[in-house]
């Protein structure tokens, strides 16, 4: 959590944080302003033990004014003036900003970056900015244990509930998919609509993304909605000209963030349509009996790699290759039971079963929830996930509940 900062700051011996880009989709960005639409020239100091400050153009001031930060405007730092005196060498100009501001704030020593730019030019601003100062160094850290990727691990209660909204948006949207595909026909093992004309792939993926706009969703991601043996392969997407087709597994997982960027959420279902053949059936009973009972093992405090060690366990225990003692199968449980969710779709804490894996199931964490089993060559494939919080009194709350059934009845079949 964002009180956290200054503590983990501390650990990583970082003495300020510096942000940089625009306000929508750039997520560090976003952690500490909203949704406040900021250009890409806004940039983000957080010096530890100081709350931090927002800098933007000025004709952002009112979007800056609803972060709820000190904000200040980068015209008081008089760019024109800059770049004049920089004989309009624009690196030098941003270098010499960013020495006032550093200047002002008394930033020295070890400063981490984050946020999403074109990287060229603020490389050599910065690399100007640190020519002859021994007291300032830049810090790039590794993603997966930055200060501001732990710090995000845990959520706030006003985190948690703009993850809730955005999983009511899911589920509805889930639920119009599946009244959408149940309003049409089977025709010789392909949906067809009133005019018998053949549903595709890409028609309910503009269908989602209509659903999910006119609920003010964004799905920059994209939305995996694959089929047979599609389903057979964890992130194939799907093929658009593709037909939908009843008795074959579908892969259906959405994973929408808020309008502009923001919180996502993240939740799979599979289907089949009309009926599920027996060796489906059969699949999609092994994975709910796993899912279930690791769900019910799930302890605040205890490490993440566990839970994916005992997932891979319970699926061998039932005849199929996992990641655990079969690392290059394609077939089985292929990858890892969760991830965190948040201002990115995936975030910490890791759920690797690799004994380097320090994540522990710390309360306030949300994530994911997503054991799946996968037969390519057999033409199918399934997945159930849920968004899950781990709440402060030790439980775990699913953030949208929708059903898990496996068949969708279709007229006709």
């Amino acid at each position: 959590m964002k009180s956290d900062l200054d503590r983990l700051m501390q650990q990583a011996d970082l003495d300020a944080l510096l942000v940089l880009g625009a306000g929508s989709h750039n997520a560090n960005m976003m952690y500490f302003t909203g949704r406040a639409h900021l250009s890409d020239g806004s940039l983000l100091l957080k010096v530890r033990g100081q709350p931090p400050v927002l800098f933007h153009h000025s004709m952002e001031r009112d979007e800056a004014a609803r972060a709820g930060l000190t904000t200040r405007s980068l015209n008081d730092y008089e760019p024109i003036k800059l770049l004049q005196e920089a004989g309009s060498d624009t690196v030098q100009a941003a270098a010499r900003l960013w020495s006032l501001i550093f200047e002002q704030y008394g930033v020295q020593g070890r400063v981490a970056l984050y946020g999403k730019v074109e990287l060229g030019p603020h490389f050599s601003a910065l690399n100007r900015l640190t020519a002859g100062r021994n007291s300032l160094e830049f810090v790039g850290e590794p993603s997966r244990t930055s200060v501001l990727t732990r710090a995000r691990a845990t959520k706030d209660p006003d985190e948690v509930e703009r993850i809730r909204k955005m999983g009511q948006v899911t589920a509805a949207v889930v639920g119009d998919v599946a009244e959408f595909l149940k309003s049409h026909q089977a025709k010789n093992g392909r949906l067809v609509d009133r005019q018998g004309e053949v549903l595709t792939i890409g028609q309910v993926k503009r269908k989602i993304n209509l659903w999910l706009a006119m609920r003010g969703a964004d799905n920059p991601e994209g939305t995996i909605f694959a089929i047979g043996r599609d389903a057979g392969v964890p992130h194939s997407v799907g093929v658009d000209d593709q037909p939908v087709e009843v008795g074959k597994t579908i892969i259906f997982d959405i994973f929408p963030t808020e309008a502009g960027g923001g919180y996502f959420f993240d939740l799979t279902r599979t289907w089949c349509l009309g009926y599920a053949p027996d060796e489906v059936a059969a699949l999609y009973e092994d994975l709910q009996e796993v899912f279930d009972s690791v769900f019910q093992q799930l302890k605040p405090g205890a490490p993440c790699r566990d839970f994916q060690v005992m997932t891979c366990e319970r699926f061998e225990a039932k005849g199929h290759p996992t990641v655990l003692n079969t690392p290059a199968t394609t077939d089985g449980y292929v990858h890892g039971l969760a991830h965190g969710v948040g201002l990115d779709v995936h975030e910490g804490p890791s759920f690797s079963h690799l004994e380097s894996n320090p994540d522990t199931l710390i309360p306030g964490a949300v994530f994911t929830f997503e054991p799946g089993l996968y037969y390519p060559e057999r033409g199918m494939g399934a997945r159930i996930e849920d968004t899950v919080w781990a709440r402060p009194d030790g439980g775990f709350e699913v953030l949208a509940e929708v059903p898990k059934d496996l068949v969708l009845k279709i007229p006709g079949v």
